[in-house]
């Protein structure tokens, strides 16, 4: 790469950081960011009001839910390397307005195929902005220290986000029909376009070669049955069901070809040397971990509130919010936290102080223990948010700048994985540990008790339908057993933690700064381009 291109690069990164107020722009990015996290969790509590209006069949209820996550998950390396292309402000505007027409098309549906549809197009809004959230950040804030507070807002907002979206949900139904939890994105979206023309400054990376328009349908296809896949495995189906095994497989195929057809392109699509940087590796590794041990706990936490202790799905909601109260935290001192101790002791830190928060939850037992799961969910919190803060930040650091819609993509499809592994694996285990004991329970008929090892929700269908005794002996059995399963989940989440703390290891031991006013040396990064790209 030649040094006047590089110059070029830099001029425009410059402009990008200069056009607007930086701190300003960051408000107009969380509120989008918002948005999108509120709608990843807001249709929860609506289900069963779509169930009921619109009587969808089992699988289009599933699709409703999943289609989502599933779409959104697929096409963020596609949008996020679009971006770098042809723009990053203008995917974000798109993916606005495309987020606008599909909230509509939602909120208006009268079947349960047009509210698929409306949601995978939701998912497709969400793919446009959630890279482009990220990567124009990365370029307003070209100094590390202020980026650093900036990633710590940014995340701090996703964390409200995601709380939010039930709650909102609840209160929406209470007073309207279950289509006004997707009517309330309109109004936001009508503010966001305007706002964002007139305030979001525009970047592209260096624009070399075409854009790999095969690579990146290789990729979504991949990464589409690879979510599929982890899905349903997560959903409790077996690894050997035709409907499990063939997106499994295919998607790893798929992902296969996609990297091998990237290391052979002299433009690739996305530039996968970025992983042989050991941070930019390794922090991804550890945003995998990280979301893997999180979604899973949350929702076996929220199984164990509402089933053992018999808590409403309000005050579940109220006893999970000091988790995220406590991430939000650790989002906003994040910044402070990572010029202190650098990214190798915060990240490794924050593992640990989670798999602490795992131990202490090891006293979770049938009787409700406000104190313990108080002190629990906060190190919870604080410790995973304080993980990701830093593991962001150091994968969004160590990129290119001309690649950060690429960076933030693999970042953001990382967290999608994780999650949707961490569902499978931990949810595989709770049912190893839970599944044994209630089908063995005495005294309950052989054909009821294999029903009851499903679930601790479908073990108390099944004993209420048996009453008397063997009703009653089928609950306190599979309610002890739901703990022992917790308990051992636990302490597999705490080993897969600790792992976490051993792989930040490989990270920065201190915060690499630029100096101010030279973010960065035109002739500099040229010789790095050239030494990369032999």
């Amino acid at each position: 790469m030649s040094g006047t291109t590089s110059a070029a690069a830099v001029l425009r990164r410059r402009a990008a950081g200069a056009g607007a107020n930086r701190w300003v722009v960051l408000f107009v990015l969380c509120t989008s960011l918002l948005l999108v996290a509120v709608d990843a969790t807001v249709l929860h509590v609506a289900i069963p009001a779509v169930t009921e209006d619109l009587r969808p069949g089992a699988i289009e209820l599933l699709w409703i839910v999943d289609i989502y996550p599933l779409v959104c998950a697929s096409l963020l390396i596609l949008f996020g390397t679009l971006g770098d292309r042809v723009g990053r402000r203008r995917i974000l505007l798109l993916g606005y307005a495309l987020f606008g027409v599909a909230s509509a098309l939602a909120a208006l549906a009268e079947n349960p195929q047009v509210l698929i549809l409306a949601r995978a197009l939701l998912g497709v809004g969400g793919a446009m902005i959630m890279p482009a959230t990220l990567s124009i950040l990365r370029q307003v804030f070209p100094d590390r220290r202020e980026r650093a507070l900036a990633i710590g807002v940014w995340s701090a907002v996703a964390a409200v986000g995601a709380a939010v979206g039930p709650l909102l949900g609840g209160f929406l139904l209470e007073h309207f029909w279950w289509g006004a939890v997707f009517l309330v994105n309109i109004p936001l979206m009508l503010v966001s376009l305007p706002v964002g023309r007139l305030l979001l400054p525009e970047s592209t990376g260096d624009g070399d070669g075409p854009w790999d328009v095969v690579g990146a349908l290789m990729a979504a296809a991949g990464l589409f049955g690879l979510v599929l896949g982890v899905k349903r495995l997560g959903g409790g189906e077996s690894v050997s069901g035709a409907l499990t095994l063939l997106p499994l497989l295919t998607g790893a195929v798929l992902l296969t070809l996609f990297v091998r057809r990237q290391r052979r392109r002299r433009h690739p699509l996305v530039d996968l040397r970025m992983f042989a940087r050991p941070a930019f590796s390794t922090a991804v590794g550890c945003i995998v971990l990280a979301m893997l041990a999180l979604v899973g706990l949350e929702l076996i936490a929220a199984q164990y509130l509402q089933l053992v202790l018999g808590l409403s799905p309000l005050e579940t909601g109220l006893r999970l919010l000091p988790l995220t109260i406590a991430a939000m935290g650790a989002g906003l001192a994040g910044a402070r936290m990572l010029r202190r101790f650098g990214p190798r002791r915060m990240v490794c830190s924050g593992f640990c102080v989670t798999a602490g928060a795992v131990v202490l939850l090891l006293g979770m037992g049938e009787h409700d223990n406000p104190v313990l799961l108080l002190s629990g969910f906060v190190l919870l919190g604080f410790g995973l948010e304080t993980t990701l803060f830093g593991a962001y930040e150091s994968m969004l650091s160590e990129a290119p700048p001309e690649q950060a819609g690429g960076a933030a993509a693999i970042g953001e499809t990382s967290y999608q994985l994780g999650a949707g592994i961490g569902i499978a694996l931990l949810g595989t285990v709770m049912n190893a540990a839970y599944a044994p004991g209630v089908r063995s329970a005495p005294g309950v008929p052989e054909s009821a008790s294999a029903s009851a090892g499903h679930s601790l929700g479908e073990a108390y269908e099944v004993a209420g339908r048996l009453g008397g005794s063997a009703g009653e002996t089928l609950r306190r059995v599979a309610r002890d057993c739901f703990v022992h399963g917790l308990h051992v989940t636990l302490l597999v989440s705490a080993g897969l933690l600790l792992l976490g703390a051993a792989m930040a290891l490989r990270l920065p031991r201190v915060m690499q700064c630029e100096s101010a006013g030279a973010p960065e040396v035109p002739a500099q990064r040229g010789a790095e381009k050239s030494r990369v790209s032999v």
